[in-house]
């Protein structure tokens, strides 16, 4: 195959410019910046002594509707009411879709653009634009154009720039299951809080139901002549303490009520059709096998942040490829007549095409701002993912201790509240037969109703916490594709 000199000569004057640009790309460059942050590697945070004697298994991990487990099916049905209607996970929502548009623009960004463009001018002539004088001249000017348009990705800039948008879609994407998750934690947790509230008004009740009957004992010992009306009146002024309390304990139920029809984005009055919740069951202290290295593929906020680690690098390369020389190609044809019938002819037709290469030589430091800011993303993003993987082991190893010494606590609880069941039993017949101390009553009573008040904050603790833990294990959640981000793991190579 032969090809001419002066096909060649052009060929070769754009090569030699190429060149030339390579080396002139020295006067503004990169060179002393680098990223100095690298992401922790799970297996390094030790925590086998804090949980040695905590028993391991693979059912400990959550499954996706971890609440079932909790033993009330008007929760359940509470929950998948909130994740259809929250207000949180519509924001979530649009936070996704507003990351796969901007990653679907950078996509499009990379494809070359062709334009087409037809009009059709009518122009009247003044006398001293008419070259032949007659100042009543017309004319019609038709031109057709089709334009093309494509920057060269030399260096994979203009990709980079799309795997970053990509990267952030993702972990926005994965943002929407953190958002599911703690939805329905705070649904779970919210309930609980109700029946907690329902429990604490029982205990008024029963305290306000013991002081009136303390006090219809004492009525009698007045009238036999063996208390005081000093006596009396103590035990009418704890019958108003307990009516407040009763009073107070009702109003805490109703703001419950308030709180969980928040929750589930509608008004106040749907909290009020809520019947009263079951006693809850929490769930069995465990843990599951292959904790740290497992924990993170199943908390999508460590997805996230992983992902949003993954953007950030492809953020930096993108970055350094705006140092290097840019070839950019634009070509445009068509035609061109102020006669009609002149318009396809090819006296009409043009063309041209023009290949631009671009380099910056001097800017005054911007591109290496620009790339030292994104070296601090990178860092900030690699600091965040660590900060979330320590928290992370932090929330579930503080939830099964709490949670196992919860255990011997409540066991603890019951039999002080059974041992002050009993003594006030003793006592108020002791008093009704006229030889129990009117303050031993009034002092076993307080006691009982502490205890009372105690066992029940541990009971809804306990709750509490079995519904956090579930939470800091993930809610079920397991990354689909965590092969593909388990890169951002590794630190990067300045």
């Amino acid at each position: 195959m032969f090809y001419s000199t002066a096909a060649v000569r052009p060929f070769r004057s754009a090569m030699s410019l190429l060149a030339l640009s390579v080396l002139l790309a020295g006067c503004a460059n990169s060179h002393g910046l680098s990223t100095s942050a690298s992401s922790m590697d799970a297996k390094n945070l030790k925590s086998a002594q804090m949980l040695k004697d905590v028993r391991v298994t693979p059912a400990a991990w959550p499954r996706s509707d971890w609440w079932t487990q909790l033993g009330d099916p008007q929760l359940s049905g509470l929950i998948d009411e909130a994740l259809k209607d929250s207000p949180d996970l519509q924001v979530a929502s649009a936070r996704a879709h507003q990351a796969f548009a901007a990653a679907y623009a950078a996509d499009a960004s990379r494809m070359p653009t062709v334009d087409t463009d037809a009009s059709v001018t009518r122009s009247r002539l003044a006398r001293s634009q008419d070259p032949l004088g007659q100042g009543n001249a017309y004319s019609t000017l038709r031109s057709a154009e089709v334009t093309f348009n494509y920057d060269f990705d030399l260096w994979g800039g203009q990709r980079a720039n799309w795997e970053a948008a990509l990267g952030q879609a993702r972990a926005a994407e994965v943002d929407q299951q953190t958002a599911r998750l703690t939805v329905a934690a705070n649904v779970a947790r919210s309930y609980s809080d109700l029946g907690h509230a329902y429990i604490t008004q029982d205990i008024a009740e029963q305290d306000l139901a013991r002081t009136r009957q303390l006090l219809d004992l004492s009525k009698r010992r007045l009238d036999a002549g063996i208390d005081s009306q000093y006596q009396y009146q103590q035990n009418e002024s704890l019958e108003a303490s307990a009516e407040q309390t009763l009073l107070s304990a009702r109003q805490a139920v109703r703001t419950a009520q308030i709180s969980m029809a928040v929750l589930l984005g509608k008004g106040p009055d749907r909290g009020g059709e809520l019947a009263r919740p079951q006693v809850l069951q929490p769930a069995a202290v465990a843990l599951p096998s292959s904790l740290p290295a497992e924990l993170l593929g199943r908390r999508p906020d460590l997805v996230a942040a992983r992902w949003r680690v993954e953007a950030a690098s492809h953020s930096i390369d993108a970055s350094k490829t705006r140092f290097y020389p840019n070839l950019n190609l634009s070509a445009s044809a068509g035609v061109q007549s102020l006669l009609g019938d002149a318009l396809l002819g090819n006296p009409s037709r043009f063309f041209n095409v023009g290949p631009t290469i671009s380099l910056p030589i001097f800017d005054g430091g911007r591109l290496r701002a620009d790339l030292d800011a994104r070296d601090a993303d990178y860092d900030l993003a690699v600091a965040q993912y660590n900060q979330s993987l320590v928290k992370a082991l932090g929330d579930v190893s503080t939830y099964i201790d709490q949670l196992r010494a919860l255990d011997g606590q409540i066991v603890a609880q019951q039999r002080a509240v059974d041992i002050a069941q009993r003594s006030y039993g003793n006592q108020v017949q002791s008093f009704g037969s006229g030889v129990g101390n009117h303050l031993d009553v009034l002092s076993i009573q307080q006691q009982l109703l502490q205890q009372q008040r105690l066992l029940a904050d541990l009971r809804a603790n306990q709750i509490d916490l079995s519904i956090q833990l579930m939470q800091a294990l993930g809610g079920g959640y397991q990354a689909p594709n965590a092969a593909s981000v388990a890169q951002a793991n590794a630190p990067r190579t300045p």
